[in-house]
């Protein structure tokens, strides 16, 4: 069969017509797209800076909560920018939205403890129950505060030990922070014999107390009799002091009690002998 060579021009020239409007229509959209963008990355850039600016002025907001919402607001803006580019080529924007969800669902689920533990980093750092620096004791896990991330918390323990705590367990448990107060109650007790002076053993602690300026003035510190025995009384120091100093004062009282104790010859019980141990059978 013979090709007509005027239908075929035409056929030619119709497709032709047909791809160069095609190209002028996505030509226009490939502009647009790239225009919105490169308006979208200005955007986001400019929201992230003022939103991180902006809670920079709120008082005692803490930096990584700065840098994690300005980074959610620059990130929901561009994916946003995203789908609106690829509207501009027909793709269908809601099998996109709920594609995302979807993944956003499924990676929600697979990283769920991370998650637990992101939200309880950003709980921590809202609210605030320890800072860096400061000394906790949160269930089995004890030292000082070097760093609060949305993940985990560093910590250092009192013989220089590394903790990396997760957030979800500083969380969900009671913390004791030591030095959110500023001052800390102590104790020290020494044992000493029931034939000695009682007053004049509490009159002692109070002297030694007393010439202590570490000590707190107000509440002030006070003696008293904690517990007795046959041979044995239990004289006990309570007193007050800052946190920074609660472990040097301890100390310090402690062996300045006893060489007192020495110099009034006020005695401290021995342990009573050990009874002969029989000797063993000969085989």
């Amino acid at each position: 069969m013979a090709i007509d060579p005027q239908n075929a021009l035409l056929t030619v020239r119709a497709g032709l017509a047909q791809l160069s409007t095609l190209i002028v229509s996505y030509s226009f959209s490939a502009i647009g797209a790239v225009i919105l963008l490169v308006v979208g990355y200005i955007i986001a850039g400019l929201a992230e800076r003022s939103i991180f600016a902006g809670l920079g002025h709120i008082h005692g907001f803490d930096a990584t909560l700065r840098h994690f919402f300005s980074k959610i607001v620059r990130y929901a803006i561009l994916i946003l920018v995203t789908i609106m580019v690829l509207g501009q080529f027909g793709v269908q924007t809601a099998s996109i939205i709920a594609a995302i969800g979807a993944i956003g669902l499924a990676i929600g689920l697979a990283l769920q403890g991370t998650l637990q533990n992101i939200a309880a980093g950003v709980m921590l750092l809202a609210l605030r129950p320890f800072r860096i620096g400061e000394s906790v004791e949160v269930g089995s896990i004890a030292g000082s505060i070097e760093e609060i991330g949305l993940f985990a918390t560093k910590l250092r323990s009192a013989d220089r030990v590394y903790i990396l705590a997760p957030n979800s367990t500083l969380w969900n448990q009671p913390v004791r922070n030591f030095s959110r107060n500023g001052v800390r109650r102590s104790d020290i007790a020494l044992n000493i014999g029931s034939w000695n002076d009682i007053d004049r053993a509490q009159k002692t602690l109070l002297a030694i107390a007393a010439a202590e300026r570490r000590l707190k003035r107000e509440p002030g510190p006070i003696a008293f009799v904690a517990t007795w025995g046959e041979s044995s009384v239990s004289i006990a120091l309570c007193y007050w002091t800052s946190s920074a100093d609660f472990f040097a004062t301890q100390t310090d009282l402690t062996k300045h009690a006893k060489q007192e104790f020495d110099s009034e010859d006020i005695s401290i019980p021995l342990p009573p002998p050990e009874a002969p141990q029989p000797e063993a059978r000969r085989q």
